[in-house]
């Protein structure tokens, strides 16, 4: 794992592979994860999904809440997905759909790196009582089932994007915290923080400057992971009806089709496409860099 060096520290103190690297060695680090397949496949499954997202606006071929068509059509060179149940064209539920369920997986992914890293880099720096009390804090939010957490929040103040990312997010950080928490205990004491506090450097400038570069490649890897179980969450929160009723997303789009699955089969198979991909996609990106981090 690369350490970095603070400016003020002599040479003689910085690791190799300082979080002050030259742009040569983290384009080297990016090429060693794309050079392996399962980057190669995650990077075009992401770039894939993302490109969807940002174009929906350009690629769909109907307003995805309008009546375009009779009820129940088949895929179609009108209608690429089929028509729903009520006559509106899937094609572009699921290119809208793509920005609902990718904003709630991105707004729980930076909720959870806000609290799980300052907790853990907090937790890992400072030690001593703060820690345990951090610690303890941690493990209260663990034992909390996440699912069913959301779902009670739900019941209680109403389906809406905010809450479940809310609630989501609050419920993730614990395990990144962890491993934050385990990476900087280990690396507090290393001499490369040992100079930046001798020379004079807060302890926020070694959080942010010292530490957090060099805890940044395993928090990327636990992100991409968690990315693709919130997409899964949120799809099965869609499925069972409990997502917010005036925003479209896969897992609502699937659980339209429940009462068609034998008569239609295109409603429940291309959202069910989709989140795989998406899903798919960040697990072998998250993976890939798992790989090159540790050298295999």
């Amino acid at each position: 794992m690369p350490l970095s060096t603070p400016e003020f520290a002599s040479a003689d103190l910085a690791p190799a592979g300082s979080a002050h690297e030259p742009l040569s060695t983290r384009r080297s680090s990016f090429a060693t994860t794309v050079s392996l397949p399962s980057g190669r496949a995650g990077l075009i499954l992401t770039g894939l999904t993302l490109a969807v997202t940002i174009l929906a606006p350009a690629l769909a071929t109907a307003d995805p809440f309008a009546l375009s068509g009779p009820p129940l059509v088949a895929p179609s060179l009108v209608h690429p997905m089929g028509t729903d149940a009520l006559g509106r064209d899937l094609f572009s539920g699921v290119l809208y759909g793509a920005r609902t369920s990718l904003f709630v997986a991105s707004a729980v992914t930076m909720l959870t790196f806000i609290c799980g890293a300052g907790i853990g880099l907090i937790a890992g720096y400072r030690g001593g009582v703060l820690d345990d009390l951090l610690m303890r804090v941690t493990e209260m939010f663990q034992v909390l089932p996440r699912f069913f957490l959301v779902i009670v929040a739900i019941a209680l103040f109403g389906a809406g994007l905010d809450r479940i990312v809310l609630a989501l997010g609050l419920t993730s950080w614990p395990v990144l915290a962890r491993v934050v928490r385990a990476e900087v205990f280990s690396l507090r004491r290393i001499e490369f923080v040992r100079a930046a506090e001798s020379s004079g450097a807060s302890g926020v400038h070694v959080l942010w400057h010292e530490l957090l570069p060099n805890v940044m490649p395993s928090v990327a890897v636990m992100l991409g992971l968690l990315f693709g179980q919130v997409l899964l969450v949120e799809a099965s929160l869609g499925f069972l009806g409990l997502g917010d009723p005036n925003a479209l997303s896969w897992g609502v789009l699937a659980g339209q089709a429940q009462g068609f699955l034998r008569v239609a089969w295109w409603l429940a198979f291309f959202p069910g496409l989709a989140i795989t991909v998406a899903v798919l996609g960040s697990n072998l990106l998250a993976d890939a860099l798992a790989a090159s981090l540790s050298g295999r």
